[in-house]
């Protein structure tokens, strides 16, 4: 996956420390079906994610992601969930933690393929016949393409208990 220039920049001052980062997951919809990507580092299939740039409007991001990772041009419709991923280790030893804006998009143009090297297909899927993905990434597509019009919130069982 390619790393953003700004975040190279932060390493070299803070090593592989944890670092917290904003993202998004851009969830595309066309008809009855989603917009999924298999991803070239461990070959998961996922709704498109990435990093928001500094300064970047979040809803930019998901439309930028989806356009640069699989050549869709897609409209960020919603806002559906706002959640804290799991802790991640890459390979190189770098720790990161992102707060997840996901976003329900709609399909304007362009027919998926993997655009930029940070995936190998991309493709619709029937929200039926989804291939297997991450428990996390199947609560952020059902968040997506629930009819809810307000974003959902994800509490941590500890904040729950301490309420």
């Amino acid at each position: 996956m390619a790393t953003p220039d700004f975040i190279l920049a932060l390493r070299k001052k803070i090593g592989s420390d944890p670092l917290w980062l904003s993202g998004v997951t851009a969830v595309v919809m066309r008809d009855d079906r989603v917009l999924l990507a298999k991803r070239a580092d461990n070959g998961t299939w996922t709704a498109v994610t990435g990093i928001i740039d500094p300064g970047e409007q979040p809803a930019d991001a998901a439309a930028r992601k989806v356009l640069e990772e699989t050549g869709v041009v897609a409209v960020p419709e919603r806002l559906a969930m706002v959640h804290v991923t799991d802790p991640v280790v890459y390979d190189n030893g770098d720790q990161t933690q992102y707060l997840d804006l996901v976003f329900r998009c709609a399909w304007q143009s362009g027919d998926p393929r993997p655009a930029d090297g940070e995936n190998t297909a991309a493709g619709w899927f029937p929200l039926d016949d989804l291939p297997p993905m991450s428990e996390d990434m199947c609560k952020r597509i059902a968040a997506a393409v629930s009819n809810k019009q307000a974003a959902q919130y994800l509490v941590s069982p500890q904040s729950a208990d301490d309420a």
